[in-house]
């Protein structure tokens, strides 16, 4: 047997690998971070329930700070949403509608990407000695696509040290708010 009809069989083997173990990987992906806010959730929950606020402390928003936003519905809580537009990789198009808010507890979000997906992310805050823990999550459905599947695997990477920057620019913002 030739060198290229062995390498044509290897490769056909390897892709077919690749697709099958794809198939078995997790379809759902969640990625989750939380950190400890030194102000009580009423104060964390006023700048997370305002999506306007969220260019105060957003990963996103930090990385392209020429993203143009236009915002819609309530001047905050559910039904605000916002769309978005950006030249920069990592930002992207998209828009984000709060879909819960429970004032103090909970804050709810469906994102849209377009051609990359929808997710799901929420905010859990909870209360302890005059601080919060707030606990920020995303989760998606990479569907039956075994490409989109092995991406998966690599969403806490890619999402989780944006998550752990924004947590540490909210708590900054949410620290240093001396208002009402």
């Amino acid at each position: 047997m030739g060198f290229l009809k062995k390498f044509a069989i290897g490769l056909v083997g390897a892709v077919v690998l690749f697709v099958v173990i794809g198939l078995f990987l997790p379809r759902e992906v969640s990625v989750s971070r939380e950190a400890l806010i030194n102000a009580p959730p009423e104060k964390v929950f006023a700048h997370i329930n305002d999506l306007k606020k969220w260019n105060a402390w957003s990963p996103w928003a930090q990385r392209d700070p020429n993203m143009q936003q236009t915002f819609s519905g309530p001047a905050e809580g559910l039904g605000q949403k916002v769309v978005w537009t950006s030249d920069h990789d990592q930002v992207g198009n998209g828009s984000q509608e709060i879909i819960e808010s429970v004032p103090g507890k909970t804050l709810r979000t469906a994102l849209d990407f377009g051609d990359m997906g929808t997710a799901k992310a929420a905010f859990d805050l909870e209360g302890f000695d005059g601080g919060t823990r707030v606990t920020w999550g995303f989760e998606t459905d990479m569907g039956g696509n075994p490409l989109m599947r092995w991406m998966g695997l690599m969403m806490d990477g890619w999402i989780g040290a944006d998550y752990d920057a924004g947590l540490a620019a909210l708590k900054d913002v949410a620290e240093k708010d001396t208002g009402n």
